[in-house]
């Protein structure tokens, strides 16, 4: 299953060329990375932080009013670590293909930790094939 983020496109977006900044797709990202870890149903409330991104830019998404699509899905499902997939489109127009490893982290004690059951569980089910997921 996929995950996804309507996610608006503002003014201060834009570049001088009227296209979305390259910069400006990380946001995007994390926006729709926060919509879909930190939902009242599904919360990782211990915290987590970014350890790599990748992003590969296809094409250039000019500024406008109407949302841009971000789908998100799990592919890998490490014990102290996870990845997300995303692609930034329209329909059949994909602007951005991009992938975040994520650690879960311990603010308190200030150090890595490993996932709980809960959270691969939740996981699990935003994986596009379960095969994918490497169970450790």
């Amino acid at each position: 299953m996929r995950h996804i983020y309507r996610c608006p496109l503002r003014w201060a977006d834009m570049d001088a060329y009227g296209h979305v900044n390259n910069v400006v797709f990380l946001r995007y990202l994390e926006e729709a990375r926060i919509d879909f870890l930190f939902r009242p149903e599904k919360d990782f409330k211990q915290g987590s932080v970014v350890a790599r991104h990748e992003i590969d830019y296809k094409r250039q998404l000019v500024h406008r009013h109407s949302p841009v699509d971000i789908e998100l899905w799990v592919t890998e499902i490490r014990a102290a670590s996870f990845t997300l997939t995303y692609e930034v489109k329209d329909d059949d127009l994909v602007y951005v293909r991009a992938s975040t490893v994520i650690v879960p982290f311990d603010f308190e004690a200030q150090r890595p930790r490993r996932l709980t059951p809960e959270e691969r569980e939740f996981l699990r089910e935003y994986t596009d094939d379960e095969e994918e997921a490497v169970a450790a």
